[in-house]
This record gives structure tokens, C-alpha cells and sequence, in this order.
């Protein structure tokens, strides 16, 4: 059975400011604004990262599957800021989106080259410029990563 994508890779292009080898989400499959949000990355074998990190047995760096996790939050937050202009018909200049911290990341089983990362994140809470999400990663349905992660968002340089 095959995913309907509701957002394709050049979508998130206009949302996140990642690029190929650093850009960790192929497309969105669920979007539920300011609530919920689902992704798929499939790694590719020859991936950069599966050439040094462990060769004999390659395996994604969880820290890349953390980045992963932040930009599919980042893309949670900013579809959502997109959908909202588009029913207020005003577009604001969109500030821009950084990983600030993760919390209790739990890594549980690795991900290997030719896996397919399903990527979800939920919202919980904000406090002005600071937004925090539940996150978790899964390889066919297999829970290999979870924990909370907080975003910022700015305007201007850091």
C-alpha cells in the first residue's frame, strides 16, 4: 500500500532552509496543523554518512535521525504558519527555524541503508519564539528513536 505524500520535496525546500546531503525528509504523508505531523526519509546506501560511521555494518548516526526528527518538527510548525496565512490571506516574512535542544532522546535500535525512517512529531507547547515537540522515529513500525526537542524561531541573525 502506498502513502499519499500531501507535501513533496520542493515544498519543504520553501519551508526548510536544509539541502541535499543535510536535508533529513523526503516528503510529508500526514499533516494535522499545529497538532501532528508524519514524514519518510529513505536512506539511501550511499548515503556519505554510511561510508565512515561503522563501514563494516553501517548504520545512520543517531544524531542525524535527531536532526531528522527536528526538521520534520520545523516543518511542522511551518506548513502550520502556512496554512494559517493562506485562510488570513496574509503572508509575513517567515522567520527562520533553528534546533535548540534536545531532551531525553532514547535511541532504541539503529537504522540502516535501504530502511525507510517514518518521522512523526507532535506539538506541545510554546512560549513566544520557543516551541517544543514530541518526536519519534520508527522503522517498519519499529520504535528506534523518541524524546522532545525544542525549536526557535527568529528573525534576522543569530
Amino acid at each position: 500500500m502506498s502513502k499519499k505524500i500531501i507535501y513533496d520535496t520542493e515544498a519543504i525546500k520553501e519551508i526548510l532552509p536544509h539541502r541535499p546531503p543535510f536535508l533529513f525528509v523526503d516528503h510529508v504523508i500526514s499533516f494535522t496543523r499545529d497538532k501532528k505531523i508524519e514524514t519518510e526519509r529513505y536512506l539511501h546506501e550511499d548515503e556519505p554518512f554510511f561510508k565512515g560511521h561503522f563501514p563494516e555494518k553501517p548504520i545512520m548516526p543517531g544524531v542525524l535521525v535527531t536532526d531528522a526528527l527536528a526538521q520534520t518538527s520545523g516543518l511542522l510548525w511551518g506548513f502550520s504558519k502556512q496554512a494559517a496565512e493562506n485562510e488570513t490571506k496574509s503572508a509575513m516574512p517567515p522567520p527562520e527555524i533553528f534546533f535548540l535542544a534536545a531532551a531525553n532522546m532514547k535511541y532504541l535500535k539503529p537504522a540502516y541503508p535501504g530502511d525507510t525512517l517514518h518521522l512523526t512529531s507532535f506539538a506541545e507547547k510554546n512560549f513566544g519564539a520557543l516551541y517544543t515537540y514530541s518526536v519519534e522515529a520508527t522503522v517498519k513500525q519499529k520504535l528506534i528513536t523518541k524524546g522532545k526537542l525544542t525549536l526557535v524561531m527568529m528573525k534576522g541573525e543569530i
